[in-house]
């Protein structure tokens, strides 16, 4: 686990400015670091930089930029390939120097070229210089686990784990991308491939990016509508054979994911995922394993007791720590330097101080991601389940309502507000993103109008079709594996944990895991309205059923508090009139009235009784955002 940087440039950056650009990632690997510039043709400089947090191979020998022997290949990487040591062994004739999976990444390109990611499983962003063939490569795991940043602008190109890194390199000019902003008000992150800065991207999960002679072309190596359309033709339709060969992978995958030469442990929040990844840890250990969870001082949100049965019946060595809201409220001043792009889900800041909690003990956490997404474990896929069944009855009541009669009286605003809902969700493309009110109109309005020229992105994402599935159900998990999974869940926890130099693993996104779910008949995953079926008949053969079978109590950091009491001054002043004119981002006017009405009420000036602090949080995140990275300080 690390975080790398560099770039491909005629623009002269010298290694001490390489090296700042690095250091600036300090927090995702303090052991050890490395920086090195190499000529290329055409008149460019390629820079390579990474800062490691070792875990494999604790000796020099790991040290990054690593060079094959022949010199033909430098490598510098983020991340985990967990089964280096098999394609170690097929890889036999190359001579190694060192016990870590850089090296195998190494050997691996030089064997099969390019394709050798194919045979990864892991996670990883890599950034790899053939002088052979004088091209850099840029490659990311299947899922969106390890976060690749890349501007690319007048032919050169300079990569990044973070954004920090590019904004340090000498002629970024960073302009805001304007166009993103009423999507990322609404979403509460920003999804590859775009950022928050003109000409700066994400690499797409299960991309290589080639940069060749100043060009750069992209091609995806695994795509989740490719893999599930192939997938789904060979379902496993006998329970018990899917169960059975679910619960191997997910052993193995675990197995893999304990690889490791510095303390390991597990979070473990007594939930289904959390507690069956714990339960198949803990078998393949001779040892207690470590685990930690958090809990709350209101009772009615805390877990904790939760997690404490869970541990005390698998036998693992268990710490736990009760927080405060003052220990949550101490944690927002540090959101835009570790979320160095605007990102505003706040159950970033509990994920923070279990990642806190954990890294006082162990280097490596293995952690339950993936589970609802793949296993249909959230409740909005019950209401879209329910909206796909009363569908046609919405499309009858739209129409009605768009009669010349009925439209003047404007009779669909009158109706209830879920029979408003399903009645406007017309939309072919995003049928499956429905709901949140006044939300999109609020989120588009707070930007304004835009600058010629600048593509605004709509708040949804209207792709759904592409997806080729009936099912709304599978449609929106597939769209959320593509979305919501890495922009947001994986985006949170790779900050939170990297925070604290603390490794986080996640073995349900491991990818044979991720490719047999997909043969997995959806009722077997919400069979007669349960949710994670098949995840939790598994979990039940490790762990009694009356310790996992509950309501979810759930916990929400207390926005609303914050910002109408604790951050009220600092948000006053993040729309102040001078303030908001000079910025010149969003709508002043507009803005402003929004604010203060959610101040005054709580619904934003829009509808009374409902609250608008998450989006109001959006908008403090990023004017917090900017004030670290374009403040006056900054300039």
């Amino acid at each position: 686990m690390c975080g790398i940087c560099g770039y491909i440039r005629k623009q002269k950056v010298t290694l001490e400015q390489l090296k700042e650009m690095n250091d600036t990632m300090y927090h995702r690997g303090p052991n050890d670091s490395g920086e090195e510039i190499y000529p290329m043709a055409g008149g460019y400089q390629v820079g390579f930089a990474q800062r490691r947090l070792s875990i494999m191979d604790l000796s020099s020998l790991g040290h990054q930029p690593m060079h094959s022997q022949n010199e033909r290949v430098t490598v510098v990487y983020n991340g985990e390939v967990y089964n280096f040591r098999e394609l170690r062994e097929e890889l036999a004739d190359y001579p190694f120097r060192s016990d870590c999976d850089t090296e195998v990444i190494i050997a691996a390109y030089l064997k099969w070229g390019i394709s050798c990611v194919d045979r990864f499983n892991g996670m990883f962003a890599i950034a790899l210089y053939d002088r052979e063939e004088e091209a850099v490569y840029l490659v990311r795991d299947r899922v969106g686990k390890k976060p690749l940043y890349y501007w690319y602008e007048q032919g050169e190109l300079v990569f990044a784990s973070e954004l920090k890194p590019i904004m340090a390199c000498p002629g970024f000019q960073g302009r805001i991308d304007r166009g993103v902003l009423s999507r990322y008000l609404f979403q509460q992150y920003i999804n590859a491939p775009e950022s928050i800065y003109e000409n700066v991207f994400k690499l797409e999960p299960g991309a290589v990016l080639k940069f060749q002679g100043g060009q750069i072309e992209i091609h995806k190596f695994w795509d989740i509508k490719e893999i599930y359309a192939e997938a789904v033709k060979n379902p496993v339709e006998n329970y018990e054979e899917a169960k059975a060969q679910l619960k191997e992978l997910l052993k193995r995958a675990v197995s893999l994911r304990m690889i490791a030469d510095v303390p390991l442990g597990s979070f473990l929040s007594g939930g289904y995922d959390s507690s069956l990844v714990t339960a198949l840890a803990q078998e393949n250990s001779v040892k207690p394993v470590k685990t930690f969870a958090i809990g709350f001082q209101e009772e009615r949100y805390n877990e904790a007791p939760y997690a404490e049965a869970v541990a005390k019946y698998l036998g693992t060595d268990h710490t736990q720590l009760i927080i405060s809201e003052a220990d949550m409220h101490s944690l927002v001043e540090s959101i835009p330097r570790y979320y160095d792009e605007p990102f505003a889900d706040s159950s970033q800041i509990p994920t923070m101080l279990v990642c806190k909690l954990a890294r006082e003990q162990v280097t490596v956490a293995l952690s339950g991601d993936g589970g609802d997404e793949f296993y249909c474990g959230y409740n909005i896929y019950e209401n879209v389940a329910q909206a796909q069944r009363l569908d046609v009855l919405g499309e009858m009541v739209h129409g009605i309502c768009t009669l010349p009669g009925f439209k003047q009286l404007s009779v669909e605003s009158r109706l209830p507000f879920r029979v408003q809902v399903i009645a406007g969700n017309r939309e072919r493309e995003t049928k499956t993103q429905f709901g949140a009110g006044n939300y999109p109109k609020m989120a588009r309005a707070m930007v304004g109008t835009l600058p010629a020229g600048t593509r605004a992105l709509p708040v949804h994402y209207p792709v759904e079709s592409g997806y080729q599935v009936k099912n709304w159900q599978i449609r929106r998990m597939l769209l959320d594996m593509d979305t919501y999974l890495p922009g947001d869940i994986l985006c949170k926890m790779d900050r939170a944990s990297m925070k604290y130099s603390l490794e986080a693993r996640c073995p349900i996104l491991d990818q044979d895991v991720m490719a047999f779910s997909y043969r997995i008949p959806h009722a077997y995953k919400y069979a007669g309205g349960d949710k994670k079926h098949i995840l939790k008949d598994i979990a039940y053969d490790y762990i009694p059923r009356e310790l996992l079978e509950r309501p979810k109590k759930g916990f929400g950091v207390p926005l609303d508090k914050w910002l109408r009491g604790t951050l009220k001054e600092q948000l006053l002043c993040y729309v102040d009139d001078g303030f908001l004119n000079r910025q010149n981002i969003f709508d002043t006017s507009y803005v402003k009235n929004m604010v203060e009405g959610y101040l005054r009420t709580g619904d934003g000036g829009a509808a009374t009784g409902r609250n608008y602090s998450k989006l109001t949080w959006s908008f403090f995140v990023f004017q917090q955002w900017y004030e670290t990275y374009h403040g006056r300080n900054n300039k």
